[in-house]
């Protein structure tokens, strides 16, 4: 593809109308050739810079996997394979694989060979063990997030994928934190580094650092209050195990706080429907593990609460950095108990004195509601269609429809809060495309 095509995608697309300063050195020295590792802050935009260079570098669908992208994260592998389509444009073959999503539809579509495969590293190592894919073409390889990618859990893994790539020719390395060493099978060039690192000073001036301090051990009472003395804004909760976020947002929804949960042992569909919903403004408030912490395409996050301290610098970076992205500004906050110390890596700008206070109907009131339909682009269902749809048979305005979340056999509206009942009465009983669809609110 030619690198103006897909600016003029990345425009129309994605409305971004420039590339910043990483992108830009990115795509300048990729056309030097050879690896490079890219570092830079979670939330620079590290997905753009290094596509830029791969598509320019795919010679159109000629039967053979061309690049492998491998991310760590279900969640991250999704929002690369977002990008990577809005700026093909459906000119390349492209299939995403990762635990969780129907094994048989990612076969079908890898007998059609993709030219880039975008996959969690244990899913692509059993389409390889199982023949469904052949990678012994791949010329590029892109690790994204590879400190996360070649920590333990993932080495043996990462190692006999590559071993079934002998043809690489160039391996780009992305991370917003370093490691001290990398793994000799990777096989890396005397790779150029970029390192943007220093730009975290910068967005750590966009962020006010708050400590909360709780009278119990038990901080549920002092989060609760905290939420009702907080500005307005999307606000994400961290916790540090997954029974602690079971037990927050059961403690939130008993007191009547609109929560949505997010955490590695739901299934793959309740996560993204998490993720969805928090998303499009049906809930402002996200209790999570550090599983949220990166690779997730969340826009506008105004708060950060820790409510377990984090467990080292690198946890607390990507915490953080799901706020004051882009050129934004944010709030933290970090929940200590009677005797908690803070760590040396966390910087306290102010100690926040709570007034009683709890979360009303007010700030954390919902701009907006789901409605799930259970069809996706599986049953050949297009974003199109579903906006169509609404406008042709509802009350909604087009300024009163929000985004459409499309997954392989299901789609999320978001509508205007205050309508959605109305909607759904209206919508539930018609067909869309000649389809009798279950039409449901989620909540």
């Amino acid at each position: 593809m030619k690198e103006n095509e897909i600016l003029t995608r990345l425009q129309e697309r994605l409305g971004i109308d420039h590339l910043n300063d990483m992108q830009q050195a990115v795509n300048d020295r990729s056309r030097e050739g050879g690896d490079m590792v890219l570092l830079s802050p979670t939330g620079t935009g590290k997905t753009i810079a290094y596509l830029l260079p791969v598509l320019q570098a795919i010679k159109g669908d000629n039967g053979t996997v061309q690049c492998a992208i491998i991310a760590p994260s279900r969640e991250l592998v999704q929002q690369i394979d977002g990008v990577a389509r809005a700026l093909t444009g459906g000119e390349l073959k492209i299939t995403c694989c990762y635990g969780g999503h129907n094994v048989i539809d990612e076969k079908n579509s890898l007998a059609a060979t993709p030219a880039i495969v975008i996959s969690t590293p244990g899913r692509l190592l059993d389409h390889i063990n199982r023949k469904h894919i052949d990678v012994e073409t791949v010329r590029l390889l892109v690790l994204d997030e590879f400190d996360k990618s070649l920590e333990l859990g993932f080495h043996d893994e990462m190692e006999k994928i590559i071993r079934q790539m002998p043809r690489i020719s160039r391996r780009l390395l992305t991370s917003a934190t370093e490691i001290k060493e990398m793994p000799t099978f990777l096989r890396l060039n005397r790779p150029m580094e970029l390192n943007f690192l220093d730009t975290k000073k910068r967005i750590d001036r966009r962020l006010k650092v708050w400590q909360v301090q709780s009278p119990e051990k038990d901080k549920l009472g002092t989060l609760l209050c905290l939420l009702g003395n907080i500005t307005d804004g999307r606000t994400m909760i961290f916790v540090n195990y997954r029974e602690s976020a079971e037990r927050v947002y059961d403690f939130l929804s008993e007191h009547n706080v609109p929560v949505e949960i997010y955490h590695g042992g739901l299934e793959q569909i309740d996560r993204e429907k998490a993720v969805a919903l928090f998303n499009n403004g049906t809930f402002k408030i996200l209790v999570t593990t550090d599983l949220a912490a990166r690779g997730l395409d969340i826009a506008d996050v105004k708060n950060i609460i820790h409510y377990h301290l984090p467990s080292s610098t690198e946890v607390y970076t990507h915490r953080n950095g799901r706020t004051a992205r882009i050129d934004a500004s944010g709030e933290v906050y970090v929940i200590t108990g009677p005797e908690e110390q803070l760590p040396e890596f966390i910087a306290i700008d102010e100690e926040k004195h709570l007034i009683p206070a709890t979360p009303g109907n007010g700030l954390l009131k919902p701009d907006m509601a789901s409605i799930y339909f259970n069809a996706g682009k599986k049953e050949k269902i297009s974003r199109g269609d579903i906006v169509g749809f609404l406008l042709k048979n509802s009350d909604l305005t087009a300024e009163e429809i929000g985004s459409i979340d499309l997954h392989d056999h299901y789609a999320i509206a978001a509508v205007t809060a205050t309508k959605a009942q109305a909607v759904l009465q209206q919508i539930a009983p018609l067909k869309i495309k000649n389809k009798r669809l279950k039409i449901t609110m989620l909540k």
